[in-house]
Order: structure tokens, then sequence, then C-alpha cells
């Protein structure tokens, strides 16, 4: 058995003779279209790049458990949350967003947070990024917001004018961009940074009671990161700085750990909030809604072939399971499309029958065909039949929520509110010495945009605090009363001044 585990074959199965010749004639070497493990070994090289995400690129992950350290039952039905000391099984996948797998991680940029849970009821997938928030809030919006963070379509060069062009014009985006530029936009390493849902989430529980709750995961190791220096500096040295640590501190058996909570808010403590509960680019006080325990997420496995585990990894905000569903966040139904759509286009039609990606369940429906098939279901593959074939089963239907109203294309109102937690994060969250790194790192990216998106930006800035919107300005050589002016116009009023 042990010779036979050693033996070199095709992907058929065959024994491989010689793997350092092709089968050619004796002068003159022509090769012969008859060697077929040959051919089977170019066609196959040929074909080993499957097309890169178009976000989230770049990134590393492991194996790990979820363990229920808190009873939850009275706020959701799903099994896995269902007792104290219950292990489920996770894959983790960190990343980051704008830039290619060639790219630095070390970037200035949001760091993807994704979570699968292999539950008894199928696969439960968590995928938020490492900021309670987001730039943008309708997903008709993202794939301009993306094309803003890639290469300039001329020059193939990063476009400072693209981006703070977007963000200047999107002013729901300065909650983010604070966070961004700020050093938490550079963490030191994926073990050192928390992550969340950022998006509500329906939870019910088993009398059909309904909330909607934000999950929290915090950085056992402490909140570490990088400032604009250190983290240029590691770009060049090692690029791959946070895939190696992550690895390294799993193979030396220090397994990194996230303590996990849950905000909770009543359906009807949404409907009179201070602002769109749902809206993304904004947080839910936790002072109004306090952190409750929910779990312990551990990685203590690194992946056996990346990209087998990883690279191949497919997640999604929509794989949810009975107990959890979708809330009426505008961002997050578009995601709940666009994911496994990229992952159809990415890996195929087939591609949740990768095994990193295949529910530890049985799974039963009549989809067929398909390339890569793997599933062997025999007759019927039609429903309804009457052949004892699967069938779906009511009580797992979500709680109805009441919908009303005029279907159209319902625009969001900009309001002092889109500005005002900005301000609260530069005001009294952060330290001097974070302010000072927030402005330094916003003048060095932004210096290079055209004097009017500066004006503009600095405008929104000024709107969210005064002295944040003033700093930046002066690092920038502007005339803060000039910045004053336009903070105090209205958006459109702002977006027609500064036009070409």
């Amino acid at each position: 058995m042990e010779e036979k585990n050693k033996r070199m074959t095709t992907n058929q199965g065959i024994p491989v003779d010689n793997d350092q010749a092709s089968i050619t004639t004796q002068n003159q070497h022509l090769t012969l279209l008859s060697d077929t493990h040959l051919v089977e070994k170019l066609a196959h090289f040929d074909r080993e790049r499957i097309p890169e995400r178009v976000v989230h690129a770049k990134g590393a992950g492991a194996h790990g458990y979820f363990e229920v350290t808190n009873d939850v039952t009275k706020y959701t039905c799903a099994s896995f949350l269902s007792q104290i000391g219950k292990k489920t099984e996770i894959l983790a996948r960190f990343s980051t967003v704008g830039g290619g797998r060639g790219s630095a991680d070390t970037a200035r940029d949001p760091r993807g947070f994704a979570v699968k849970f292999y539950t008894e009821e199928g696969n439960y997938d968590m995928v938020g990024n490492n900021t309670p928030v987001f730039f943008i809030r309708d997903a008709i919006k993202f794939p301009d917001f993306i094309h803003t963070q890639k290469k300039n379509p001329v020059s193939n060069l990063d476009d400072a004018d693209a981006f703070w062009d977007f963000m200047s014009l999107t002013p729901e985006s300065v909650h983010q961009a604070t966070i961004l530029f700020s050093d938490r936009g550079t963490p030191y390493s994926y073990r050192h940074m928390h992550g969340f849902t950022s998006h509500a989430y329906m939870w019910y529980n088993e009398k059909g009671e309904h909330f909607w709750i934000k999950l929290h995961f915090r950085t056992d190791q402490g909140i570490k990161n990088l400032t604009r220096q250190q983290a240029t500096e590691l770009a060049g040295t090692d690029p791959d700085h946070a895939t190696r640590d992550l690895f390294d501190s799993i193979k030396r058996g220090e397994h990194p750990s996230w303590s996990v909570y849950v905000q909770i808010m009543k359906p009807e403590e949404a409907d009179r909030y201070g602002f769109d509960a749902f809206d993304v680019t904004k947080t839910w006080s936790q002072k109004d809604y306090p952190l409750i325990p929910v779990g312990k997420m551990v990685l203590d496995r690194n992946p056996e072939n990346y990209f087998t585990e990883i690279e191949q990894a497919a997640f999604s905000p929509g794989n949810l399971v009975p107990g959890i569903a979708i809330s009426p966040d505008k961002m997050l139904q578009g995601r709940v499309f666009s994911y496994p759509d990229t992952h159809r286009h990415r890996l195929g039609a087939n591609f949740d029958m990768i095994p990193v990606n295949a529910p530890k369940t049985q799974v039963r429906n009549y989809q067929r065909d398909g390339a890569m098939n793997m599933h062997s279901y025999g007759a019927p593959n039609y429903y309804p039949n009457s052949f004892d074939g699967p069938a779906p089963d009511k009580k797992y239907a979500v709680p109805p929520v009441d919908v009303a109203g005029i279907a159209a294309r319902h625009e969001y109102q900009l309001s002092d509110m889109d500005y005002q937690q900005a301000g609260v994060l530069y005001g009294r969250v952060l330290s001097e010495y974070d302010k000072t790194n927030l402005v330094d790192n916003i003048v060095s990216h932004i210096k290079n945009a055209a004097r009017r998106i500066q004006l503009r930006q600095a405008a929104v800035f000024y709107k969210a605090h005064e002295e944040y919107g003033t700093r930046v300005a002066q690092g920038l050589g502007l005339d803060v009363g000039e910045v004053k002016k336009l903070a105090e116009m209205s958006h459109e009023e702002r977006v027609k001044a500064t036009a070409q």
C-alpha cells in the first residue's frame, strides 16, 4: 500500500512510467500526440489559473471551530447556537479588497472577514469586514465605487482623482473614509483586527419572534495597526506579511481567537431609531444596544493546499441557516445576488460541490448536471412528484415582515446625520496621535488629486468636524475660509461650485 501511495499516476489513476522525457521520434525529436501523459500535463497546466476575485482577490485563511459560550436561544433557533459548549467546524478567510492577487497585504484598504460555519443545517456564511460600516448604502453604486479603487483605464495607474472624486460626490462615505485613513486602515496582521457583519441581519426564534442583529468578532490578540510608513516599508520587504503571520502563528501552535458578540434591536425599536437602522454607513450605539456575548472563534489548522481550500472557497451573505435571515438593507440585498453569481463565473455552476464549499449535511434538490457535477441523484428530477422525492417543509419559513408602499427608485436624502458619526469618531474617539496620523494619511493620498476635488472633500471633512476639515485643508495648503464656505452649502451647491 505504501508503494502505491508513492506511485505517480495520471488524473485517471494510470501509473506514469516517465515524467522527464516526452515520447518523440529518435532523431530530430518530433513529439508524438500519442503521449497522453504529456498532453494531459500541459493541458492542465494551461488551465491552472482561474479568474481572480474582482474584489478581495488577495487573502489568507485557515480552519478552526466556533464554540457557543452564552445562551442566545431566546433570540434565534439556529441549531449551531442551540446550547453552551456546542462546537461547529469553520473556515475563515481574510483579505484586502481593491488589489489583485499580487498586491501587498499592507495596502490601505478595508479587510474582508469571512467565516463559513459548517452546521448540521447547512452552511452559514458570515461575510463582513474589519470595519463596522461601509462606503455606500445602495448596491447600485458598488461597481462604480470598486472601479475607483482599480487602475485608471488609460494609464493603468492608481488614480487619486477617481478615488476622491467619487468619495466627495458620495458624502455617505465619510465615516468609512475616516476609519480607512486612520491607522486602522493598515492592520498589522489578520490576527490583530476585529470583524463585523456591518449589515444588520434578522434572528428569529422558535416562537416566530424576530430581532435585528449585528455581529462583532473582537480579536483576543488585541488591536495592532501599522503606520503608513511601516506599511509602506513592509510592502517592499514582505508584501505577504499578513499571510505569513497567520500561517506561521498557527504552525507554532499560537492559535488566534476572537470573542463573538451580538447587538440586538427589537423590530419596533428600528422603526423609531434616530436614523435608518439598516443603513450600513452607520453604527448602532453600544450604549443603546450593548454587546451580548455569544461565543468564541478559534483558528487551529492551516490549509494543506491553499488553492483547493482557500482560493476556491466561496462565501455568500445569502448562505443563511434556519434562525437567521436577511434584513431590509439595500446594500446587503444586492450582495446576496452578486456573491454567488460571481462564484458561478469564477468556479463554475457547481462551485458549491467543491469540498471546501460543500455542506456537511446531505444535499437534496432537483438541480441537475452542469460542469463538474458530483451529485448522483436518481429519479425523479422534477417537483412536485409522487415518487417520494424531497419536498419543502413550511416549518422552516422565515417570519413574515410587513412591506408596503410604492415601488420606485427611492433615494436616500443626505442629512447632517451622514456626517455626525465620522465627526464623533474624530472628535471623541481618536487620540491626538491618531488624529495626526489620520490627517497625514489623507493629505499624503489626496494631494495627488485635482484642487477642486481636494476642496470638495475637505469640505465634507469640515462638515463632519470643523477641526478635522481645517487640518486637512491646511495640510493641502487650501484656503480654510473657502473650505468652510463650501461646507456651508448643500451637497448639490457644493458639487456645482467645484465642477470643472
